[in-house]
């Protein structure tokens, strides 16, 4: 089908260069990506990262997302947060910073939407599960950031893939683990994931009575801030000041140490507290039981009952595993 041009589709992509000569120079540009595995015909009306944004939005891996544990397995209460209203915030967030340094917001804006795709359900334990038995039958194991970009490479439109920008696969699969994104971009939500799911973990932990606002640690508190907002404000603020001084995505020894302290309270308090014992058993007997089935019962391989494991949503998984008997 042929595209309708217009006066403003014949000269959006100068527009946006144009626009893009006031980004910083260590910014992409958005029409000079390292490209697609498969070359296509661009749109005139949105650039190469603005059609990968949509793409990831309208997967049905993202769908998904709102039906995936952030931390609490089917909560009782509408306000506690899911993979979907995670990815929403870390996005949001991490654009606002990317706008801070005049850097490309809309590469940041798809890695973060994208970054969380493969997060199988119930959270990080359900990673956790799904890593040992995947390697106890023989396999790598399971990685949600190398799954995510599987999604989008192979998973996605019955098989053929979102077919992505480098650079946002790139932030994707390395948004988590040992090697960090080859863009700024893509560092941004690196560091904003964790400045996300630290907070608003806080948050449900205190609205789920696990924690309280006197159990926080108070030294870090002092540094960071009482409230949720208020310590995303302090960590965006240093994150964009110490970051436009080092040209590279880097926190202050001060304000990066206390979000580290506060994260290493949460694995201690909340994630691996132990109010989460009988969660995490519950969770662990539901993920081998699904997969015992999927390969024994089934027949898949691996890599298909990995596949299909990883895309359930929490609700299913539970029915799923239910219905087995």
């Amino acid at each position: 089908m042929t595209e309708l041009k217009g006066r403003v589709a014949d000269s959006f992509e100068e527009r946006i260069r144009q626009q893009e000569q006031f980004l910083s120079p260590l910014a992409v540009r958005s029409y000079e990506t390292r490209g697609r595995e498969h070359p296509e015909e661009e749109s005139s009306l949105r650039t190469p990262f603005q059609r990968d944004r949509d793409r990831i939005v309208h997967s049905k891996a993202f769908r998904r997302l709102r039906h995936k544990t952030q931390v609490f397995v089917d909560p009782e209460g509408d306000h506690f947060r899911t993979r979907l209203t995670h990815t929403l915030e870390t996005a949001g967030i991490a654009r606002g910073v990317g706008r801070a340094l005049r850097l490309n917001e809309d590469l940041v804006e798809a890695v973060g939407l994208g970054h969380d795709l493969g997060h199988p359900p119930f959270g990080h334990a359900g990673e956790q599960a799904l890593d040992e038995i995947v390697r106890e039958r023989g396999g790598a194991g399971f990685r949600h950031n190398e799954h995510s970009l599987r999604v989008v490479d192979h998973l996605e439109r019955d098989g053929r893939g979102l077919n992505l920008t480098w650079e946002v696969r790139d932030g994707i699969l390395k948004h988590t683990g040992p090697v960090e994104p080859e863009t700024l971009e893509g560092r941004i939500v690196r560091v904003v994931d964790r400045v996300a799911y630290i907070n608003h973990d806080i948050d449900d932990a205190i609205r789920a009575g696990i924690l309280s606002a006197d159990d926080l640690p108070r030294e870090e508190i002092a540094i960071l801030g009482e409230t949720g907002s208020r310590r995303i404000d302090t960590l965006v603020h240093d994150l964009v000041e110490t970051s436009a001084q080092a040209g590279d995505i880097v926190q202050s020894d001060e304000i990066g140490g206390a979000m580290l302290s506060l994260r290493a309270f949460m694995f201690e308090r909340v994630y691996l507290g132990p109010h989460s014992v009988e969660e995490h058993a519950r969770i662990r007997a539901t993920v081998r039981r699904i997969f015992a089935h999927l390969v024994d019962d089934r027949g898949d391989s691996l890599e298909d009952a990995t596949d299909y494991l990883a895309g359930m949503t929490d609700r299913f998984a539970l029915a799923y595993a239910a219905d087995l008997g």
